[in-house]
């Protein structure tokens, strides 16, 4: 298949944006998930201070992208807000949290946020409830 099929018949790009939104959206959840627990438990939480926030505020703004917003992006939902919040919390993750770790340390969030980062540009795709929404705004416009 050439590039140019793809511009004539795009739902092959609506697909592969689907299986990259789930299988992605999911892994993040399993990151996410323990920190929630974490946040629930209560107790003493051990985890980054961002801008001297507070630990307690600093994971549960994490829990929020990592959980709450890979649940948008596994949904289509508000994608490219959700994207926003967890491309953010990858750039924190990656330079600032793991900043002065080695390389292999990085790497898996810096991976992700590559792939945040295409998302954010192309969007949710044709398989998403933010293609839905936008459908049936279009037809009741004038």
């Amino acid at each position: 298949m050439s590039y140019s099929n793809l511009k004539k018949d795009p739902i092959f790009i609506d697909i592969a944006l689907l299986i990259v939104r789930l299988f992605v959206g999911f892994a993040m959840l399993s990151h996410g998930f323990p920190k929630l627990q974490m946040l629930l438990e209560g107790g003493d939480i051990k985890f980054f201070d961002f801008l001297g926030l507070g630990p307690k505020i600093s994971l549960g703004l994490t829990v929020f992208a990592e959980f709450v917003c890979s649940i948008f992006l596994i949904l289509g939902l508000f994608t490219r807000i959700s994207v926003a919040f967890l491309t953010f919390t990858m750039i924190i993750a990656s330079l600032v949290v793991h900043g002065s770790d080695s390389f292999d340390k990085r790497e898996l969030s810096l991976l992700y946020l590559a792939v945040y980062v295409l998302i954010l540009v192309l969007g949710a795709g044709r398989f998403s409830v933010d293609w839905m929404i936008e459908k049936r705004r279009r037809s009741s416009e004038w």
